[in-house]
């Protein structure tokens, strides 16, 4: 009879909706819930109280719009994040990838608000609008580093809101990459791979889009310490990266940085003020397509390839590939990148001699003869060398 008087008087639960948009917008409000329910038998249930807390552990795993979550303009700054059972956390809530409790953390950069509905929803929104240092993503890497926002991270980055626009990649195509090829310390890629095919290396590249890129390099790397020669050098494709899209260990950013930190710091404190001046201005960016950039940020991101190469008895990098941005390479560019890589490769002058030829001809048809004629004897050294 007690049972049955307890089965009368028990309210009934509402069903939950099931549809997805719903449970996007659900908010479970665990006080209420707990004061319209008035069992006979007042006492609750071990049961009860593991259901009551497996539901607000869950609570901030519930995304508003696509899952994305945002952190504070000042990287460093508090997060308000509910604080949960951590018993309870570990053994019934796996973070979902793209959350700042997952060992995988993928930061993605924005300045605008109209930019925030272009964002993955496996990355973590970073707004980055407030930032005027001339570093550009580099910056934000420092300020990420000496947060709390990495901190028991496997791995972590920091992407551009243009990343998927650029690499044809999603996020979480990105993140299966690297969760199906582990123990790497970073993974990077190329998001114009057509370039790999075109240049010897990145720094010859740079020449055509900044002025004066190679002189002022020459004399970055002499006070600096660094090789002169890699200026000038065919490098593997396999180690080619600009555009900072890097995804690494807290070893490698560790290393990286403070590798790029004595960089800057010995060029500044070495090179003629003149020169100095001009590394810091923005004749770099003559045509107006970078916010009026400095060279600094264009010299940064195409450091990668050399700072791998001198750590390569360290580090262990790992190339993604980007499928979609193979499949817009036409024939010629293909046999371009292969005849280049093989050449490099085997070490093979003679090789790189002929691709330099075929790349030749092939910029004459696609750029045409007043754009060789400019350009041409500023991207092709005198003599073959390999980095």
């Amino acid at each position: 009879m007690v049972r049955k008087a307890e089965e009368i008087n028990k309210p009934k639960r509402t069903p939950r909706k099931t549809t997805k948009r719903q449970l996007k917008n659900t908010e479970v409000n665990l006080p209420k819930a707990e004061e319209n329910l008035q069992p006979v038998v007042n006492q609750i249930t071990p049961m009860d109280e593991l259901f009551e807390k497996t539901l607000e552990a869950n609570q901030d795993l519930i995304s508003e719009e696509q899952n994305i979550s945002t952190i504070d303009q000042q990287v460093g700054g508090s997060l308000p994040i509910a604080k949960v059972d951590a018993e309870i956390e570990k053994k019934l809530v796996k973070p979902p990838l793209g959350s700042l409790e997952s060992e995988l953390r993928i930061f993605q950069i924005h300045y605008e608000s109209w930019q925030r509905e272009l964002l993955d929803p496996y990355f973590i929104a970073l707004d980055n609008a407030k930032s005027t240092s001339e570093l550009l993503e580099f910056d934000v890497f420092m300020r990420l580093f000496k947060s709390d926002y990495v901190k028991d991270a496997k791995l972590w980055g920091a992407l551009s809101w243009r990343f998927s626009e650029k690499t044809g990649m999603s996020g979480q195509d990105l993140i299966k990459s690297i969760q199906d090829n582990p123990g790497y310390d970073v993974y990077f890629c190329n998001p114009i791979p057509e370039n790999e095919a075109l240049y010897h290396n990145m720094w010859l590249q740079g020449e055509i889009s900044h002025p004066q890129f190679l002189g002022l390099l020459q004399a970055i790397f002499k006070v600096t310490g660094l090789p002169v020669e890699a200026l000038v050098g065919i490098e593997s494709i396999e180690k080619c990266s600009v555009a900072n899209y890097f995804v690494g260990t807290p070893i490698f950013w560790q290393t990286y940085l403070t590798w790029v930190q004595n960089f800057l710091n010995l060029a500044n404190k070495n090179l003629p003020p003149n020169i100095r001046d001009l590394m810091h201005s923005s004749v770099a960016d003559d045509r107006g397509l970078h916010g009026g950039a400095t060279y600094v940020p264009f010299i940064v991101e195409r450091l990668f390839p050399l700072f791998m190469k001198i750590h390569a008895d360290k580090l262990k990098g790992l190339k993604v590939v980007l499928p979609e941005r193979e499949r817009d390479l036409n024939i010629h560019v293909r046999l371009l990148r292969e005849m280049k890589e093989m050449s490099h490769r085997t070490k093979s002058a003679w090789l790189a001699a002929c691709w330099v030829n075929y790349r030749n001809l092939y910029l004459m048809q696609i750029k045409g003869k007043d754009w060789c004629q400019n350009n041409l004897s500023n991207i092709t050294p005198r003599e073959i060398k390999f980095n």
